[in-house]
């Protein structure tokens, strides 16, 4: 049965229900779900179960082809030439220690609600329906626009790894700059990793895995090669007298917008969590599964990076070619860009392979959720695979990388994924802190609040404050408060619960630092990033209010959805009795 008969069955009905809109909205907007709710009625919703049929090497396998793909490949050169030169090593550390800590957030919330949901659920148990479904919009987005980014960089490495001079797109001269290359390869890729992962998990999980591990063989081939032919020379030196040198050409700062230009390297290990209702054993699997990748990924990226930048001096790598480039003009090694070209291909299939799955797991929770159409949380019977979520995702991202070029799409991505890690952070603190019905959140949430604001603080600081001694003394005042913040709260609340199977440890230190990470990143981006994510912000919540925000009400009327139900209350006492017996 539908949800949202009784405010879309006619116009008539949708006008009284947009006449009711403040109401509903003061209903449902700050609405929070329960984790028994989720993993009971909610899932409910979708018909068949999704098989558990995935292993910890499962998940490590999805994990480290979803990072290591193209991320690597596209943004490594541009990172180095723009941003860090040889230091990029150091900004693929500092994006990986930022993955890594939101990784224990998000294996937190995994192991004790394993469903698909991923942030999207995270959220919804915490903050409620309306930061859930702003979290989930924003993730939507940068899965599809990110996967037509990588699609289209694959038709690139083809090219690369034939050893085919001419482009494989086809250039429409009536069409606007930036949207005239028609890339018809990365459509028929797209649409083929739609068909297989519509067919089975377990299967998706068996091509990913040997797609990754042909793909690892060609990433230790590039940086055995860097580091053999390479000379350590370049760390220091730029090719260019007149540019600047050293291992720090761009300075400090440099570093940290690297980091936050790489960071789209490490989209993927989320995609992981969203699969959390396939897993065996969730407990044991998933704190596996999701850290061991990231740390795998992060030494694998630092080597590669280490390996590019002494093969050349930073101001003389292609930022659209890193690896292949450095070969083209070598006499007898022209063949090395060809292997490079084939690694990236397969590292490129992997990381879109599992984007993918994860992209229509996180729509067919949102579905469950009522917020969309409940057609996108069905799964199929036979495949036990999301399939209506699967494959309208696959034709919207088919779709866009049919046409829209690579840079494009790559400047709308890295804002929306550090917004939604950081809300993660701040959920499982939430989460842990506050115990609905029982305890008092204002403290949690002030905490939050002033936390939130000295780490902004510090970030503009950092970004326009000039150079010299005040600079200096405001960044360690503006630490020193940031650090008593979180001490002072460490001592004065209490935890409301702890975890009964897997917890991120240091709470609250490690989660306050992904904070702080996640908004220093942030402060890197540019400015036209944040007007593209206050666009599509905008546009979820136009989205909510005239759509979402009824389905949901109907939900709750016809008994499909709970407000703030007794489970609620029910859950937080048991909560409370384990930690107490704890």
């Amino acid at each position: 049965m539908e949800n949202h008969n009784s405010s879309f069955s006619n116009l008539k009905s949708y006008l009284r229900a947009l006449s009711d809109t403040p109401n509903r909205l003061a209903r449902r907007a700050g609405s929070v779900s329960t984790s028994f709710e989720q993993t009971s009625r909610v899932r409910a919703r979708s018909g068949g179960d999704m098989k558990r049929s995935l292993r910890w090497y499962d998940l490590v396998g999805f994990g480290v082809g979803g990072m290591v793909g193209a991320g690597v490949f596209v943004t490594s050169g541009r990172a180095s030439r723009l941003c860090a030169g040889p230091a990029v090593v150091l900004s693929y550390a500092i994006a990986g220690f930022c993955a890594l800590l939101s990784a224990f957030c998000y294996t937190e919330f995994a192991v004790g609600m394993p469903v698909a949901g991923g942030a999207f659920s995270y959220i919804r148990i915490t903050f409620g329906e309306f930061l859930a479904f702003l979290t989930g919009a924003n993730l939507i987005i940068d899965y599809v626009l990110s996967n037509a980014a990588v699609a289209r960089s694959f038709t690139g490495y083809l090219c690369t790894a034939l050893g085919i001079e001419s482009k494989l797109k086809i250039t429409v001269s009536g069409l606007p700059k930036g949207f005239n290359e028609i890339d018809v390869v990365a459509v028929l890729v797209v649409l083929a990793l739609t068909v297989i992962i519509c067919y089975s998990t377990r299967e998706s999980s068996m091509l990913n895995m040997v797609l990754t591990a042909l793909h690892l063989v060609f990433i230790v081939f590039v940086i055995v090669i860097g580091f053999t032919r390479g000379e350590t020379k370049n760390f220091t030196k730029a090719g260019d007298q007149n540019h600047a040198s050293g291992f720090f050409p761009f300075g400090a700062s440099g570093v940290f917008n690297g980091a936050a230009m790489v960071y789209l390297s490490y989209i993927g290990y989320d995609a992981v969590s969203t699969m959390a209702e396939e897993v065996k054993n969730p407990v044991k699997d998933i704190p596996a599964g999701v850290s061991g990748s990231v740390i795998l990924v992060t030494v694998l990226y630092c080597l590669m990076a280490a390996s590019m930048s002494m093969l050349l001096p930073y101001d003389m790598i292609d930022p659209d070619a890193p690896f292949s480039g450095a070969f083209m003009e070598s006499d007898g090694w022209r063949w090395v860009s060809n292997v490079i070209g084939v690694g990236a291909a397969f590292g490129i299939l992997t990381s879109l392979l599992v984007a993918m799955l994860g992209q229509a797991r996180y729509m067919c929770v949102i579905g469950r959720s009522s917020v969309v159409p409940a057609w996108f949380a069905k799964v199929h019977p036979k495949t036990s695979t999301p399939v209506n979520a699967s494959v309208f995702l696959g034709i919207c991202t088919a779709a866009i990388a049919l046409f829209t070029d690579l840079q494009i799409l790559l400047n709308l991505v890295s804002i929306g994924t550090l917004f939604v890690f950081y809300m993660v952070a701040n959920a499982v603190i939430y989460k842990r802190y506050v115990s609905v019905g029982v305890t008092n959140p204002w403290p949690t949430l002030s905490f939050l609040f002033c936390f939130s604001l000295t780490s902004i603080l510090f970030t503009l600081l950092w970004q326009f404050a000039p150079p010299g001694k005040p600079k200096a003394f405001m960044l360690g005042a503006c630490t020193a408060i940031t650090i008593a913040v979180v001490q002072i709260f460490h001592y004065m609340v209490p935890q409301a619960r702890k975890p009964e199977f897997w917890g991120v440890p240091l709470m609250p230190w490690i989660p306050s630092i992904s904070i702080f990470l996640n908004i220093f990143l942030l402060g890197s981006l540019d400015r036209p990033s944040y007007v593209r994510f206050g666009f599509f912000s905008g546009l979820a919540v136009l989205v909510y209010v005239f759509y979402s925000v009824h389905a949901s009400f109907d939900a709750e009327e016809d008994g499909s959805l709970s407000q703030k139900s007794v489970e609620l209350v029910k859950e937080s006492i048991e909560s409370q009795d384990h930690t107490l017996k704890v």
